[in-house]
């Protein structure tokens, strides 16, 4: 294992390989300053070798990637002692030069196929534009080669989803598309950037077996992540980066068994795995151990028989969720699991009375939020909240923090201007931010930071439920660990109760006392979380716990608690 001192070691033969990057340096400008996004970082990539960067948002990883293929910014100001793709020196590139170079020799994966996938053009037609551009076959064959692409990235119905637009596809087709067009070109490197992070555990495990098989094909892979659990399944090579710099880096086996800087164990430590039930996931004086809130015998939610259906185009009817029921207990939490399009958030939907079952109930503290009048109902929402995945999509962005903590508080009434500002301040105390936040918006605010107010917004009214759906999925892994310890200090304090949501599975072994498992719309498997984790009874629930990445350490081999 290597570390900072010696990162610039090259690794290889001249002919091996195929990316050279020595002292790369990029800033970005901020008025009068430079502000250094990645600070002298030097790696290699050979021909067929996988290499992986990880650490978390803001620490370079895709600023060091995106260097690779000239898609920094024009305001960037980037420089290296060498930067080398397949021998060529890219420090000079001309516009015309990098587009020769991207997606013949390098194909870029991102996370977000929704947002990189033209929403005007067709699957086929993104495809084919790759294909045409570099003449990698003749015209009158483009068609035959898109449907082997997609049909080579494991999509059913090739013919059909060519002819479909992004919006019409589900994440994980989406995702397969875009590595489609990708590979489109047969390219030397494949650069995925987060390709998995905000899928569900089967559409993950579908997405690195393509990876993994590209890897076996020869190409070369640099992943870009912030899960090690997916990191040591597809990597050979492992550079940790914190604040622009590798503070580690060497074979991924041996680096994850041994880590030397404090910083790369502290990602692992920040990991849900099996044996850390219980216990911290971030770092706090030393204190590992979590107050368990007890469980009281009083039902503070309970849905019965709960059906619902929506109207499609065509005018077809999709179920998205049949006879579901399900009690949640003070102090207690409910964890619900599943696939995308499961009906996970319709039932959060439905239990938070945005939505009105076609058939069954929802009651709240005994009483059934189709009973109540409109001023019970006004005031049953103080005792029901909600923490979304994406605060920043779900807040005012032109709202203070001080604004969005107290909407709720404005929206229940009967509350003094002065209790409502001292309520904030409470609130905000609760979830580690102080008063000098009260003026900031959304996007002064780090990710974790929006989460935290988030948590305060939904504290505010002091409710007795709150209903998380994916609140961390879109988290680092140490941000993550923190947002999870918070909510377990809050319901250890409070005696909240939560309902949560994750396609996490090691997310959801961590927090739950009880898993309710769903597919299709319906609940096919609930219990305690130790009776579903170790011995499940339905098959679904046996190939969702099977899909999950294995991180393998020398302190343990397990599944459970990874992504």
């Amino acid at each position: 294992m290597t570390t900072l001192t010696d990162n610039t070691r090259e690794t290889g033969t001249s002919d091996q390989r195929l990316v050279e990057v020595a002292n790369l340096r990029v800033g970005f400008p901020a008025g009068t300053r430079t502000i250094s996004a990645v600070d002298g970082v030097s790696f290699t990539i050979n021909r067929g070798q996988s290499v992986a960067i990880v650490g978390e948002s803001g620490s370079g990883k895709s600023v060091t990637a995106r260097s690779l293929v000239g898609l920094i910014g024009g305001n960037a100001h980037v420089e290296a002692d060498h930067l080398r793709v397949d021998g060529k020196d890219t420090r000079k590139f001309s516009q015309r030069q990098w587009r020769g170079l991207r997606g013949r020799q390098i194909g870029f994966v991102l996370q977000d196929a929704l947002v990189s996938l033209d929403p005007l053009r067709t699957i086929g037609a993104e495809i084919g534009e790759v294909l045409n551009t570099h003449r990698v076959v003749g015209r009158s064959d483009v068609d035959a080669r898109v449907i082997e692409l997609l049909t080579k990235v494991g999509i059913p119905e090739p013919q059909l989803r060519a002819a479909q637009y992004p919006h019409q596809l589900s994440g994980g087709l989406r995702q397969r598309a875009l590595i489609a067009s990708a590979i489109a070109a047969d390219p030397d490197l494949l650069i995925a950037d987060e390709p998995t992070t905000a899928l569900d555990v089967t559409v993950q495990a579908q997405i690195l077996e393509l990876l993994e098989q590209r890897k076996n094909d020869g190409t070369a892979l640099l992943l870009i992540s912030h899960d090690l659990a997916v990191v040591s399944r597809v990597s050979d090579h492992v550079y940790v980066m914190k604040d622009g710099v590798f503070v580690e880096h060497g074979p991924t086996r041996e680096v994850l068994n041994n880590p030397q800087h404090p910083y790369t164990r502290q990602l692992l430590d920040a990991i849900p795995v099996a044996h850390a039930r219980g216990t911290r996931l971030s770092s706090r004086d030393g204190v590992r151990t979590l107050e368990r809130a007890p469980i009281s015998e009083d039902v503070v939610l309970q849905a019965t028989n709960l059906t619902k259906h929506f109207v499609l185009t065509g005018n077809r009817r999709l179920r998205a969720v049949d006879d579901v029921s399900l009690t949640v207990h003070g102090g207690e939490t409910l964890g619900i699991v599943g696939e995308s399009g499961s009906g996970k958030s319709t039932v959060a939907r439905l239990l938070l009375n945005l939505e009105t079952p076609d058939e069954g109930s929802v009651g709240i503290g005994g009483t059934d939020w189709v009973s109540m009048s409109d001023k019970q109902v006004r005031r049953t929402r103080q005792n029901i909240q909600v923490i979304y995945q994406d605060p920043l999509s779900s807040f005012d962005p032109r709202h203070t923090v001080a604004r969005i903590v107290e909407e709720p508080l404005l929206a229940a009434g009967g509350i003094s201007r002065s209790e409502r500002r001292t309520r904030v301040l409470e609130q905000l105390e609760l979830v580690g931010l102080g008063a000098d936040h009260l003026g900031r918006r959304p996007r002064q605010l780090s990710g974790g930071q929006r989460q935290r107010v988030a948590i305060a917004r939904a504290l505010a009214t002091r409710p007795d439920i709150i209903i998380c759906d994916e609140p961390v999925s879109a988290l680092d892994v140490s941000i993550q660990a923190q947002i999870l310890d918070l909510l377990a200090d809050l319901q250890a304090e409070l005696g909240i109760a939560y309902v949560f949501i994750s396609h996490h599975l090691g997310v959801i072994y961590h927090v739950a006392d009880r898993v309710l498992v769903m597919k299709d719309g319906r609940a096919v498997e609930s219990g305690s979380v130790e009776q579903i984790f170790t011995n499940p009874a339905d098959d679904y629930t046996r190939d969702l716990l099977a899909a999950i990445p294995t991180l393998e350490t020398q302190r343990d081999n397990e599944k459970v608690g990874t992504k």
